[in-house]
Parts: structure tokens; sequence; C-alpha cells
């Protein structure tokens, strides 16, 4: 074995093994760039798996489009507005401002619990509507027929679909009509409560999903923010704040995608 691969796997000062130590500097910030981006590839592979169930579930079946409530747009915007002060950090590093630039990832982490915390209080804001996940009261999905006789209001709240075709809905006896009877002959009420609210599930997996990926994010900018306290990243050494923006930004984007498909897209 060679001295250099020696190098690359002893243990640092701190008694931390180092696999990157005795490299060239340009090869060990292309490999991190590199893993960075395989993690990405992995989370949207997992989506797309999801997002795929949700679109085979949907086809020809009765399916609930749910008005996404104003904490969930609130938290779009603090989510969106995030991305800036993560790029603001890593452009102040390289221009030698330390300080200036662990301020800003402060901001991120900070508008990235916002974020959470609205996503928190969207879901709370559904599940009282009897929108959302009822598991850990009965042990499964709301039903269709518990959505159409609670508090949620048919129009504001939520309409029910088949192939993304709204039905049509008498609000006086609740009863149910296919998209393609408008003159309201046949009375389907039974053949649609009778099932789950499915889009319920979907929604709250993928919502959970996306969280636990902002849990790491929010854990790799505290890591980075104490990194940049104690000099480990500095003007020289930046790929970890690259590597932190690009993931962060990518969650931002992620989410937008989940927000359009799960609430817009039929």
């Amino acid at each position: 074995m060679s001295n250099r691969n020696t190098e690359a796997t002893q243990e640092s000062p701190k008694g931390r093994m180092d696999v990157f130590k005795g490299l060239d500097p340009a090869v060990r910030e292309r490999t991190k760039k590199m893993l960075m981006y395989f993690i990405i590839f992995a989370v949207v592979m997992l989506f797309a798996g999801f997002t795929s169930a949700y679109i085979v579930s949907n086809i020809g079946q009765y399916w609930v489009h749910i008005e996404p409530p104003s904490s969930l747009w609130i938290g779009n915007a603090l989510l969106v507005t995030s991305s800036l002060p993560m790029y603001l950090s890593l452009r102040a590093m390289k221009h030698g401002h330390a300080r200036m630039s662990f301020v800003h990832l402060i901001l991120t982490f900070a508008l990235g619990l916002g974020f959470a915390t609205m996503q928190r209080e969207g879901w709370k804001e559904l599940e009282a509507k009897g929108i959302g996940s009822r598991w850990a009261e009965t042990g499964r999905w709301v039903t269709i027929k518990n959505l159409i006789e609670g508090p949620a209001i048919w129009g504001k709240d939520y309409t029910i679909t088949q192939n993304g075709e709204e039905l049509y809905f008498r609000a006086e006896t609740k009863e149910m009509f296919a998209p393609d009877d408008p003159f309201l002959k046949e009375d389907i009420s039974l053949d649609v409560t009778s099932i789950s609210n499915s889009s319920s599930g979907y929604l709250g997996i993928l919502i959970v999903m996306h969280l636990l990926h902002l849990a790491l994010g929010l854990t790799y900018l505290v890591v980075n923010g104490i990194r940049v306290l104690k000099g480990t990243i500095h003007p020289g050494d930046t790929v970890r704040l690259h590597t932190a923006g690009v993931y962060w930004h990518f969650l931002g984007l992620l989410w937008i995608y989940l927000f359009a498909f799960l609430f817009f897209i039929h």
C-alpha cells in the first residue's frame, strides 16, 4: 500500500477517521460534491416511487382533492425565502466574512424551523376538519363518509373526483353524482362513501417523509454552523457549505413539487 493511501485512512489528531486526508484538494472537493449528488438522486427515486403509487391508486377511483390551508402557504414562503440566506452564507465565506456566513446559516435554520412549524399547523387544520389522518385515534384512515358528515365544506376545503373530474354534490341531502351525470339522475353516494380516504394517507406519508429529510438538512446546518465557528470551514475550504446549500435548495424544490402534485395536479 502506498504512503498516500495510508495517510488517506489514518485517524485525525482528534481520533476520528478522515477518509479524505492526503487527497488532492480538488479531488476531495469533487468527491464530496458527488456524494451529495448521489444522496439527492436517491431521495428523488424514493419520492418518485411514492408519487407513482399515488398516480396508480388514483386511476378509476374516487379521490379526495384537498384544498391546502393557509399555514402550508406560509410555510412555502418561508422555505423559498430560506434559500437566499443559504446562498449568502456561502458567498460571505468565500469573501472572508466568517461571522456574516454564520449569521446567514442561523437565519436559514430559523426559516427552516418556521417551515416545519407551519407544516405541523397545516396538518392539524386538516385533521380538525376531518380531512387528515385519524390513524392514532381509530387505527385507519378517515373514510369519505366521515369526511362528508364532518365539518369540512365541499368546494372550500375539499372536493371528490373520479379520474380527475369533480363529482356533482347536492349539499342539502349530501348526495353525490358522477361527472357524466349533469342532470343528477343517479345517486352514487353509497359507492363513494364506502371507501377509505386514501389521498389523506398519501398526503401524510409524503409530508412526513419530506419533514424527515428536512430534519437532516437542519442538522447539517447546525453541524456546519459549528464548523464555521471553529474555523474548520474557512474561505479556503467552503465545499461543505456548498454541499449543504445544494441539499437545502433541493429540499425547497422537492417540497414545491410535492405541494403542486398533491394539491393541484389530479
